[in-house]
């Protein structure tokens, strides 16, 4: 189901790495119908302050999953990370069907979602040195907030369900949550 791109920094990836990687992060596979494939990019590096780092991007159809770890411990920080996904699959699951209830079946709901991120960055010449293009898929402001939540981002971008506008929601720096909505 998951195919595995594991890359380390600073880490030669061993065969003993790759399998732990592989047998942990496999474990999220059971929150997703069998007929679901996706490449689970985990990127491990390790520090010259004898920190390891891993970093797990799960792209799939209709959602992001995204964590990252760091301990004193390169299995640890695995493990660490691969709870981190499961707490996230968790919430977001039972949101959706929570909110969702009794419009959609439990099973099709989890895959419902979207990735519609914006990474654009900016240095002090306003150069755009990255564009990334986003399809945006009709959602409430609750579930892109959770998406945005589970991307790890300070916004996201998303077309209202109800009005049909493109809207985003922001991470505020008091911690709660604000709405753009356009007209």
């Amino acid at each position: 189901m998951f195919k595995y791109n594991v890359r380390g920094e600073n880490i030669e990836v061993t065969e003993p790495i790759r399998d732990y990687v592989e047998k942990k992060v496999s474990k999220v596979e059971k929150y997703f119908p069998e007929s679901t494939e996706a490449t689970a990019h985990v990127n491990l590096k390790v520090y010259t302050e004898k920190t390891a780092k891993v970093e797990v991007t799960i792209p799939l159809p209709n959602l992001v999953l995204r964590a990252e770890e760091t301990s004193p411990d390169l299995y640890a920080s695995i493990d660490l990370v691969v709870d981190k996904l499961e707490r996230q699959i968790r919430k977001y699951k039972t949101k959706i069907n929570r909110k969702h209830r009794e419009a959609v079946p439990t099973g099709e709901v989890f895959t419902a979602g979207t990735e519609a991120e914006a990474d654009i960055t900016n240095d002090n010449d306003f150069d755009i040195v990255r564009t990334k293009r986003v399809s945006l898929k009709p959602m409430d402001s609750e579930e892109a907030v959770l998406q945005m939540d589970m991307l790890g981002h300070n916004f996201f971008i998303f077309e209202d369900a109800e009005t049909e506008a493109t809207s985003i929601v922001y991470r505020r720096s008091d911690g709660k949550y604000g709405l753009i909505e356009t007209e």
